[in-house]
């Protein structure tokens, strides 16, 4: 069957003719293969057994091989994926893997916001609500870390946001409160007073905050940025990288919706024939 491909790495953005679409930064590179087509694709295990083992430093003593995690991903959830979701879920569990391996790394609620943030968008239009949710739980838990705990973090800090304005939100730090105390924490160990990791999630974590208490303007981002201890450069940079691979997943889910719209056509009107044909032939049986 044919299909439709498309090629997308989160992280500068270059666009050849054919819309094989890659984005890439100095900085972390997520490099999301999307290829997909209108059936449905299912994943082995063994096709993951890959044989060179990659292992990252971390405060866990014997950190799991990116083959042990998609693995684990697998066995949690063991339906077929459509390959446009598969692709990027599977690129996705790889980068994340290394990031949450890293020595430096500790988890941190802005964060969580913000990989809940990219995971809703890329699964927006999945078939199934409850699938979508399933799929969830055992990517996280494939990484060895609470899926609830990632969705009420999310949840907190949005419902916090809503409630703010730009002023209330980059003065945090002179107020008390459980998620003022959480981003004081981060504003810590980011000043160097503890572990802090920064990544991608985070970048649009502070994005999605930024978001839901209408604080758009540049000028908020810079002092939100500055009261956590966090490099500016880093986070406009990361966040235009988000911004254009939102703009690229659209496009894919678009010609998606052409390619299976056509298929759907042709299959009409190559049924369409043989139910006259039957109508026919019913008569002649009948008369």
């Amino acid at each position: 069957m044919a299909a439709v491909t498309s090629s997308f790495s989160f992280s500068t953005l270059t666009q050849s003719s054919q819309r094989n679409l890659t984005l890439s930064s100095n900085s972390q590179t997520f490099r999301f293969r999307v290829g997909f087509s209108c059936h449905y694709v299912g994943v082995r295990a063994s096709n993951f057994a890959s044989r060179t083992l990659v292992r990252c430093s971390s405060s866990v003593s014997d950190p799991p091989t990116v083959s042990q995690t998609k693995l684990n991903f697998l066995k949690a959830y063991k339906r077929p994926i459509p390959s446009i979701y598969n692709s990027v879920l599977q690129e996705l569990i790889v980068q994340q893997h290394l990031m949450r391996y890293k020595r430096s790394y500790r988890y941190d609620p802005v964060f969580a916001l913000g990989f809940v943030t990219v995971y809703e968008q890329l699964m927006e239009g999945y078939p199934s609500d409850e699938d979508r949710e399933a799929i969830f739980q055992a990517y996280i838990q494939a990484l060895n870390e609470d899926p609830e705990q990632y969705r009420v973090d999310a949840k907190k800090l949005e419902e916090w946001a809503r409630a703010q304005n730009p002023t209330s939100l980059v003065e945090f730090s002179s107020r008390e409160g459980e998620v003022e105390g959480l981003l004081k924490d981060i504003a810590e160990r980011a000043g160097g007073k503890g572990d802090f990791s920064y990544s991608r999630f985070f970048a649009i974590g502070l994005f999605r905050l930024l978001e839901l208490a209408n604080a758009m303007e540049p000028t908020i981002l810079e002092k939100l940025c500055a009261v956590l201890n966090v490099n500016k450069r880093s986070v406009d940079r990361d966040l235009d990288v988000y911004r254009n691979l939102l703009s690229k997943l659209v496009q894919a889910k678009e010609l998606l919706k052409e390619y299976v719209d056509r298929e759907k056509k042709k299959r009409e009107e190559r049924i369409e024939p043989q139910k006259t044909n039957e109508a026919i032939t019913q008569q002649q049986f009948s008369g």
